[in-house]
């Protein structure tokens, strides 16, 4: 652990721009962690510690200025908590359900987010095709998830009729989108953006895949428990929502 800890990295300028001077102290003490028990727990990369600012955490931040202000935010493969754990940290203001099917990674999301004391948060074992007729967001993110045609079958289900789908993507989005045109025309989502936020003075920009329905009024997928249902289910849609993620 000593070894690990010497690798925590010193808070840039770039964060105190990225996060509200009260919440800064949080985004430090998650960056330790992160540096310190993540990497011990193989949820880090042990070369990622001295850049989790820059390659993790700054980029993660970037992705708040797309979601707006009391949204309800579901984070798909959530991972060591990025990029939901970092949304919740900086905004307040967003319910934050981090949704991860891996035990030792919900025990390190529970652990954190009891340490941080995050009362925004909530952390949910499972995959996202669990929560599917369950409940509903305003916000669904993801980052590295699974390629663009993939992640809408898992997260669209996910996204509220006036709602919108956040994938965290590379350099490929461009090229993640063509691949997606069947599974977008399909889940009848309206034509996805390519959005870049970020510090403009900051070390790099985050590239975001934003997708929304094509028409709120008819989204197809299943009301969530307990709610009235106001759309039949066409079968087209049925059997989309039958396809199931690979063991």
């Amino acid at each position: 652990m000593a070894d690990v800890s010497r690798e925590t990295p010193s808070t840039p300028d770039a964060a105190r721009r990225a996060f509200p001077s009260e919440r800064l102290e949080l985004a430090e003490r998650y960056a330790t962690i992160l540096a310190t028990d993540g990497v011990v727990r193989g949820l880090i990369g042990p070369r990622e510690a001295p850049r989790l600012w820059e390659r993790h955490l700054l980029n993660c931040a970037a992705v708040e200025a797309l979601v707006p202000r009391g949204s309800t935010v579901c984070d798909v493969g959530s991972g060591a908590g990025l990029p939901g754990l970092v949304l919740a940290i900086a905004r307040p203001d967003l319910e934050v359900e981090l949704v991860e099917p891996l035990l030792r990674r919900t025990t390190f999301l529970s652990e954190t987010v009891a340490a941080l004391g995050l009362a925004n948060v909530t952390v949910t074992r499972g995959r996202a095709e669990d929560v599917h007729g369950v409940r509903r967001f305003e916000a669904v993110t993801s980052r590295a998830v699974a390629p663009l045609a993939r992640l809408l079958e898992w997260s669209m289900p996910l996204v509220a009729p006036e709602g919108v789908l956040l994938a965290m993507k590379g350099s490929s989005a461009a090229d993640e989108i063509e691949a997606a045109s069947e599974t977008l025309a399909d889940l009848d989502c309206a034509g996805p953006e390519i959005a870049q936020v970020g510090d403009p003075d900051g070390p790099s920009t985050t590239r975001v895949v934003r997708v929304r329905w094509a028409d709120p009024t008819r989204v197809a997928w299943p009301e969530p428990t307990g709610s009235p249902k106001r759309h039949r289910t066409t079968s087209k849609s049925r059997a989309t929502s039958k396809r199931r993620r690979p063991s």
